[in-house]
This record gives structure tokens, C-alpha cells and sequence, in this order.
């Protein structure tokens, strides 16, 4: 009997790649770039994000 993955929630807004490497196009003494990391504010750098819950309508 074949198993099913589990649904993973990806966050919308980055895809699942919550962290980014940006350089500067400055360099550092040693020569290496110097690159900023930036997390995506969404899902705070986990890639996925929580499921929604049920809002209640009505009575």
C-alpha cells in the first residue's frame, strides 16, 4: 500500500526560500564579497507557514 506525503505549507510570498544571500558589491580586505542575509518578514525564515484556522460565520 503506497504512503502519502504530508502536505507542507510553503509560504506564499518567498516560495520556501526564506533566506536570501544579497551582495553589496562592496568587498571585504581579504577580497571575499561582502553579502547581506535577509529573512522573509512572512514567515520569519522557517519557509512555511501555519494553516489557516477556521473563521466562524453567522450564528
Amino acid at each position: 500500500m503506497p504512503q502519502h506525503a504530508q502536505i507542507t505549507r510553503v509560504c506564499r510570498d518567498c516560495d520556501g526560500f526564506a533566506t536570501a544571500a544579497i551582495t553589496t558589491g562592496a568587498r571585504h580586505h581579504d577580497g571575499s564579497r561582502a553579502t547581506l542575509r535577509v529573512t522573509c518578514p512572512t514567515c520569519n525564515g522557517t519557509g512555511r507557514t501555519a494553516p489557516a484556522t477556521l473563521a466562524r460565520t453567522g450564528r
